[in-house]
């Protein structure tokens, strides 16, 4: 059974090549003209996919040795993630498996996340906690099975990784700037500033008001100091990464200890984020969880996970029909 799988929800163009559960290649193609604007442009986002699906789909092929004619499926990512690119990489996959006589199979970019679990070993065991953190998206999530997966708890305003880029940009740092803030937090105190955490009800999250703390608190520190940004950007960085580690890991926490589940995972773009992959790991010594974090190649966007969700799909012979369309906004 092999898969290509293509991932265009965003700013990478990725595509990858299963064969009987096992992934063989991934490939994925970084926008880079995105910086100079401080974040994704989608029309440009657009543009890019299609200059870059093409070779990007030919070198994962030639890196699996698999051809057009050993493929049994096309997979292809759906939504949640900006229209335009959406109908690049959509649009590619149905014109490629109607021109190949093959079927098609929608993915859920966010159910792909956790999925990136079963890439490499070791696996979680169902059912098991995962905690989904990117730009678009805060969710605690309970996995039953690969294809029975239910929403526990989510940000009611804001993700986490929005967050983390507006507060880079008060700090005048280059996008993306959320692995910037983890590169200063680093050479920081986490406990030299604090700031207010916010209070919601279940397992749901807010990060609207921390952003706008954060914006106060610079602008008090700024008028008393005109340098205190550039001469406490590692204190600063590490404060606001451990304000926002702590609502998320108190969060999962509680989630934990509702559901009696120990088989917790993180996934998404921020799962990549050091502080949080080594206060998980803390945290996980001291409940006595089993903790599991994916590689760093499969927790930003790529082609692997839309891959490994597609096998689960194939499987089951759950496929699509040529009528399918995109979703910009799409149910978990």
């Amino acid at each position: 059974m092999n898969i290509l799988a293509i991932e265009s929800s965003c700013d990478e163009t990725s595509a990858a090549v299963l064969s009987n559960g096992k992934i063989y290649s991934n490939v994925v193609a970084t926008q880079l003209i995105h910086t100079q604007y401080g974040g994704v442009v989608p029309e440009l986002a657009s543009r890019a996919h299609q200059q870059h699906i093409l070779p990007v789909v030919d070198k994962a092929l030639k890196d699996a040795k698999v051809t057009k004619k050993d493929l049994h499926a096309i997979a292809f990512t759906k939504g949640p993630g900006l229209l335009g690119a959406l109908l690049v990489g959509t649009s590619f996959a149905k014109s490629m498996a109607l021109g190949l006589g093959l079927p098609l199979i929608e993915v859920n970019h966010m159910q792909a996340h956790v999925l990136a679990h079963f890439i490499q070993d070791p696996k979680p065991e169902f059912p098991f906690l995962c905690l989904t953190v990117s730009g678009g998206h805060t969710q605690i999530v309970k996995i039953n099975s690969p294809l029975d997966m239910q929403i526990i708890g989510q940000t009611r305003d804001d993700a986490v990784g929005e967050a983390f880029d507006k507060t880079a940009k008060l700090l005048d740092l280059p996008y993306p700037g959320g692995p910037l803030i983890d590169q200063y937090a680093k050479n920081g105190n986490p406990l030299a500033y604090s700031f207010p955490l916010p209070e919601m009800p279940e397992l749901d999250f807010s990060f609207s008001g921390i952003k706008t703390s954060f914006m106060y608190f610079l602008q008090k520190q700024v008028r008393e100091n005109p340098n205190f940004i550039q001469e406490n950007i590692a204190d600063i960085c590490a404060s606001i990464q451990y304000t926002l580690v702590n609502i998320l890991l108190k969060k999962l926490k509680k989630a934990a200890k509702e559901t009696g589940i120990k088989e917790i995972a993180i996934a998404g773009g921020v799962s990549a984020n050091s502080g949080l992959r080594t206060s998980l790991i803390e945290l996980g010594e001291k409940m006595g969880w089993k903790v599991y974090i994916p590689e760093f190649e499969y927790c930003t966007d790529n082609a692997a996970m839309i891959a490994m969700a597609a096998h689960y799909k194939f499987l089951e012979n759950d496929f699509c029909d040529q009528t399918v369309s995109p979703m910009a906004r799409m149910e978990f």
